[in-house]
Formats: C-alpha cells, sequence, structure tokens
C-alpha cells in the first residue's frame, strides 16, 4: 500500500512538473481545442441555451484527478467573460486545485469545462480565488442540443460543470474545489503581473504572447448557440425560401367603351304659338 501511495504521489509530482513546463500560449491553444472538440457534437454536448447564457467560460484540459481513499485534483487552464457589448475578454489563467474523500483508486485526466451562469458566479471568478460550493454553488451541467424547456438549470446554481474524459463528456460536481489566478502563467502571457479583476472586465489588450484562439473558441460556440435558437425558433419558416415564380395575370375583360351623347343645338327651340278658337 505505502508503494501504490508513494507511485500516486509521484504521479502527482511528475503531472505538476508537466503543467510547469508547459507554456501558457500552448495550455490556451489545448482549451481551445477542447472547446472545439465539443461543440463537433452538439447532440451530446453543450445545450445552445447555456453557451448562451453563459457570463463567463472557463476550460481546464488535462485537469488530474487521482487518490487512494483520499483523492485530489489539479489544473491549469484558463477563464474569459462577456462583456456588456457582446464582446468577450481576453484569456486570463487559472489554478484549479481540490480535494475529495471517499473510496477511489487511481489516477486519471480529465477536460473540465465551468460555465458560469450568472452576476454572482462572475463575482466569485473575479475575486480571484474562491472556493466552488462555499463561495459560489455548482451543479453537473445537463448535456445535449437543447434543455428541453426546463428552467431548473437557471435556479439550481452559479456555476455549471462538465468533464470528458476516455470519449465521455457528462456533467460532473467538483465542489470543494479552490480556483485562483495562475500569476506565473499570467507574467508569461501579458509580460508583466496583470490582476484577475482587470482582465476579466476587459481593461487589459489581447496579449501578444497567445490566447486569441481559445477566445475565439469561446465567440464561435457561443455564435453557433445563437444561430441554433434562432433557427430552432423559425424552424417552420425557411432561412432562404426559393424564389416564386411569377404566374401571368388573369386577361380581364374588354370594358366597353361609352358612346359620346349626338350633338343637340344648344338654342332652345321657340315655345309654340296658341291657335285661336274658330269664330261662331
Amino acid at each position: 500500500m505505502k508503494r501504490f501511495f508513494c507511485g500516486l504521489m509521484c504521479a502527482f509530482l511528475i503531472s505538476s512538473f508537466t503543467f510547469a513546463s508547459e507554456s501558457a500560449a500552448s495550455r490556451a491553444d489545448a482549451a481551445a481545442t477542447v472547446l472545439n472538440e465539443i461543440m463537433a457534437a452538439p447532440d451530446n454536448g453543450i445545450p445552445v441555451e447555456i453557451l448562451d447564457s453563459a457570463k463567463c467560460v472557463a476550460v481546464v484540459p488535462n485537469l488530474v484527478k487521482g487518490g487512494f481513499v483520499v483523492g485530489g485534483s489539479h489544473g491549469r487552464g484558463m477563464a474569459t467573460c462577456k462583456l456588456s457589448n457582446g464582446s468577450w475578454t481576453p484569456p486570463a489563467p487559472l489554478t484549479m486545485t481540490g480535494g475529495s474523500i471517499g473510496f477511489q483508486i487511481g489516477l486519471q485526466g480529465v477536460d473540465l469545462i465551468m460555465m458560469i451562469m450568472n452576476d454572482r458566479g462572475m463575482q466569485a471568478l473575479v475575486a480571484n480565488k474562491f472556493k466552488i460550493g462555499a463561495d459560489a454553488s455548482a451543479a453537473a451541467g445537463p448535456v445535449g442540443r437543447h434543455v428541453e424547456g426546463s428552467t431548473d438549470w437557471k435556479l439550481r446554481a452559479e456555476i455549471l460543470t462538465y468533464s470528458r474524459a476516455r470519449g465521455l463528456f457528462a456533467g460532473v460536481t467538483v465542489n470543494g474545489s479552490t480556483i485562483g489566478q495562475d500569476e506565473d502563467a499570467t507574467r508569461e502571457l501579458y509580460g508583466k503581473f496583470v490582476p484577475f479583476k482587470t482582465i476579466l472586465t476587459g481593461a487589459v489588450d489581447m496579449p501578444r504572447g497567445g490566447g486569441e484562439p481559445f477566445v475565439a473558441a469561446v465567440r464561435k460556440a457561443v455564435a453557433s448557440a445563437n444561430s441554433s435558437s434562432g433557427s430552432a425558433s423559425s424552424s417552420s419558416t425557411p432561412v432562404n425560401p426559393p424564389p416564386r415564380t411569377p404566374t401571368a395575370a388573369p386577361a380581364q375583360a374588354p370594358v366597353a367603351t361609352p358612346m359620346p351623347a349626338p350633338a343637340t343645338d344648344s338654342t332652345p327651340a321657340p315655345a309654340a304659338t296658341p291657335t285661336p278658337p274658330p269664330l261662331l
């Protein structure tokens, strides 16, 4: 058992070294790849209503989870938030660490997606460091093209979470995990330290060192959700109906032209002279 536990700790150390050696730009590219691949199969992905309503999107590619009775997780990813004009902020590097109690054996890498659904969740994320379940509630998000009219997802939690492992994509619970700013990756990406709040409120330009592919993937996913929801609401009407062939107007019956009235003398005829009665 001690050997197994030592081996597990070594695996966590190796994964930590891998995270440290990976550049911030390549991590942003990996986050974009995860989101693009998920959206490529919309029938078993994030519903369009959730994508359209999300305030922020965070992706942690290859979150390492494992343990022996007492488990833990660690990962590094990217987040972006929607501004009032509909645009998305530059990427904010983040770290995610957490623990869990329960019977579990093994080490597993999963791709994690977090959809921050309301202002409270966004404020918790902007605050730089918060604990899921304490500072903001989280729940496993529904899967599929649409939520099928259910409004429970709007009321259940500030954060809806999804994971992908071994080809399977489903909602997952990550309560107890702590999310904070990855300061080293921030310095690498922006050339200096920029606070989490400055990045996620759009007060900084897109970094030259990378990150644009991740934001572009989020924009593409949300745009696809908007177009899908719009087409669903007007499914009975074709988007580009074929042009109608003009039909000839029915022939109209000829209209009779009225004949002009005969000309009359405008001088009135003289009145007739009365005949006198005969003489007796």
